[in-house]
């Protein structure tokens, strides 16, 4: 037995590399799923990880990629801590209206189509500068003064701040954990008219990058009216700002919203074009042709344009990871070795997750690093495919087939995962709009960058034009039909990592035992499979209640929490207006007094300050939920909008034993860095009966 394990680890020699950033993000992931932040402890793994290290040596060759492996996981924790460490910065603690000053660095919508304004260096009414957050956002309503927002506008206004909010539900997306990586420190809404300084200070490189992108937007949207140029400007510029939220919905139910997002498609696209352009250009002039490099020079030009390209969509992990991924490929070629490897792939997953730990959690890393390893495994498992009896005409088509397929298949889960929807024709949509995005809109992108100095660039966005209604065209169509997207129940913890480290394995190991991936794989999927909701959610405001029944969770108000509404609806795989929910059967209601039964056990959510002086004691209640501050002492468990504000939002269950149980989303976020606490979470409540 110790021969064959010795002789497997053996086998894996040369694809070692590969395994680096996995044992890389194992790490990462195990420092993001402490419930508390690891510090005595990861300092120990950091001796331990010198020790292993330096003793590897009088390790059997065949065990020194284990102990190796060991040593970067630990690597990982440790970046992760640093990262974390290296961009602490101060957050709101309360909620108050307040004046806001800043500069603006980001210009985005929210997902009710308001404009919202990111700024940094933040100046706060009755704020020490030390306790003031790196960044604020703030949403716009109401009318506004100015007609325009320029980046590194200094602008002035008043609004309503608060603390990034916790996860809607426990376990759920933790927003706190994704705005501390951003610096982002509160995040509000002004209905005030926004004023900005007269004098605002001189622009940094980042501004003057941000400005040009914003102006580049700014003019394609000018030229191309309507949705067709905010989807231009969104691949061109990373600008989304001007894209309906009906399109938006439309290009996500066909599977489709892949192209907004500045990823590998579009900066290969436009590398490779500029690559081949370049390359047979130079060709065509025989006197460079037979005595410059001009595959090289191609290489290089496709690599300042990428670079150039990625400054200018405002560089986000997608668009990092396609970059890195490129100029891997493009340095590959300028030393000869072969381009598009998984090699390539482990590289540039390397680079991003050193860059940037955080980002192994967002399905923008999962996404499309899963895209591009599962493509590079199916076309290197077909090389040896004979093609001599397909036609030659029909090779491309088929390839795109084959490429949208394999695509659609590797990211399915991690989109059913964070977005609980699975697009149904996705793959019809993508055969109808990926081959024109790349034979069409990306070159006529290139060709009105090349005819802008010359007031030519009408015929570039003219052709993008044309590209982009027929995209558009599609995904209204397909999102259109009957039972064209079907929605999902949030998984469990840890199924998408049992699915990730299974189909790793059977791409990346050596030999027979591959095969065993594709039981760790099923097994998450049978974890997904019987994945339950909980019984009842209660909002972090106490505003708002939802109980699961034979016809889907019932809310107890038809409006008001919306957003929280959404997201517990969506994760029950079963998202239906919240005025729809709330008509369903299982909460009783008396005016402001919403009662739920779980069992025998009686949930009374009271809102209002009159309602909560008119209750006498608990009400009956075993457990009062209350959207006000309650100073009464009551034989009960309460949870009023102080409480809530400490345990966050709350899920309800009862155990075998008929108990309840009360998890909140404090206990299993844990208390790190970005949500302010520190020691370990308390754990979750049970209440008998005596």
């Amino acid at each position: 037995m110790r021969q064959v394990m010795s002789d497997a680890l053996l086998a894996q020699r040369g694809g070692l590399l590969c395994w680096v950033p996995v044992c890389l993000a194992l790490g990462i992931g195990w420092y993001f799923a402490q419930g508390q932040e690891p510090g005595a402890v990861l300092w120990a793994g950091a001796g331990v990880a010198v020790v292993l290290l330096s003793a590897a040596r009088f390790v059997a060759d065949a065990y020194r990629p284990l102990v190796l492996a060991l040593v970067v996981a630990l690597l990982g924790a440790g970046l992760a801590k640093y990262r974390t460490e290296a961009v602490a910065a101060p957050a709101l603690g309360f909620r108050y209206y307040v004046a806001i000053e800043g500069r603006v660095v980001n210009i985005d919508r929210s997902a009710s189509e308001a404009l919202r304004l990111t700024l940094d260096r933040v100046v706060l009414e009755r704020m020490a500068p030390d306790r003031t957050p790196e960044r604020v956002r703030v949403s716009l309503h109401g009318a506004q003064v100015l007609d325009d927002f320029r980046p590194g506008d200094v602008l002035i206004m008043t609004g309503h701040l608060s603390p990034p909010a916790g996860p809607a539900e426990p376990g759920g997306f933790d927003f706190q954990r994704h705005a501390y990586y951003q610096q982002l420190g509160a995040v509000g809404y002004t209905r005030n008219p926004v004023l900005r300084l007269d004098s605002p200070d001189a622009p940094d490189w980042r501004m003057r990058i941000f400005a040009l992108r914003m102006a580049i937007s700014r003019a394609v949207q000018a030229a191309i009216p309507g949705e067709p140029g905010a989807f231009a400007a969104a691949i061109m510029t990373g600008d989304r700002s001007g894209i309906g939220q009906a399109s938006l919905d439309a290009l996500r139910a066909a599977n489709l919203a892949h192209l907004l997002a500045i990823s590998g498609l579009h900066m290969g696209l436009l590398t490779g074009f500029v690559f081949a352009v370049i390359r047979y250009g130079l060709a065509l002039i025989p006197f460079i042709a037979l005595r410059w490099p001009v595959k090289k020079i191609a290489a290089v030009t496709a690599l300042i344009v990428g670079a150039f390209y990625l400054a200018l969509s405002g560089g986000n992990v997608a668009t990092e990871r396609a970059f890195i991924m490129v100029a891997v490929v493009l340095v590959a070629v300028l030393l000869g070795r072969r381009a598009l490897t998984l090699r390539a792939v482990a590289m540039a997953a390397l680079i991003v997750l050193i860059w940037q730990p955080e980002a192994l959690t967002g399905p923008g890393f999962q996404m499309s690093f899963s895209a591009t390893v599962a493509l590079i495994a199916v076309f290197r498992a077909l090389r040896g495919v004979d093609l001599q009896r397909v036609p030659r005409w029909s090779r491309p088509a088929l390839s795109v087939f084959v490429s949208s397929l394999v695509a659609g298949v590797a990211t399915a889960p991690y989109a059913a995962a964070h977005f609980n929807m699975v697009s149904h024709y996705g793959l019809i949509a993508n055969l109808a709009s990926v081959p024109l995005m790349g034979m069409l809109v990306m070159p006529a992108a290139v060709l009105a960058a090349c005819l802008a100095p010359v007031g030519l660039e009408g015929i570039g966005f003219a052709l993008m034009q044309a590209g982009l209604r027929w995209i558009l065209f599609v995904a209204g169509q397909v999102a259109a039909q009957p039972g064209a997207v079907s929605h999902v129940v949030a998984p469990a913890g840890g199924v998408l990592a049992l699915l990730t480290l299974g189909l790793l394995w059977l791409i990346l190991w050596q030999g027979r035992a591959r095969f065993a991936g594709l039981a760790v794989a099923a097994l998450g999927f049978v974890i997904w499979q019987g994945s339950t909701r909980p019984a009842l959610l209660v909002a972090d405001d106490g505003a708002l209640i939802g109980l699961l029944g034979a016809e889907g969770r019932a809310l107890s108000k038809p409006a008001g929490g919306s957003f929280v509404a959404g997201i517990w609806l969506e994760n029950d795989g079963a998202p239906v207006p919240q005025d729809i929910a709330a008509l369903r059967a299982g909460l009783a209601r008396d005016g402001r007094v919403v009662t739920a039964m779980l069992g025998d056990w009686r949930v009374m959510q009271v809102s209002g300050k009159t309602a909560l002086a008119n209750l006498q004691g608990c009400g009956g209640a075993d457990v009062l939920v209350v959207n006000q501050r309650d100073e009464v002492a009551r034989p009960c468990a309460v949870f009023d909008m102080i409480r809530l504000r400490e345990t966050g939002a709350l899920a309800l269950d009862l155990d075998a034993q008929g108990g309840l149980v009360i998890a909140t989303a404090q206990q299993t976020a844990g208390n790190r860095p970005w949500n302010g606490r520190a020691g370990a979470p308390p754990p979750a409540m049970v209440l008998t009966r005596q």
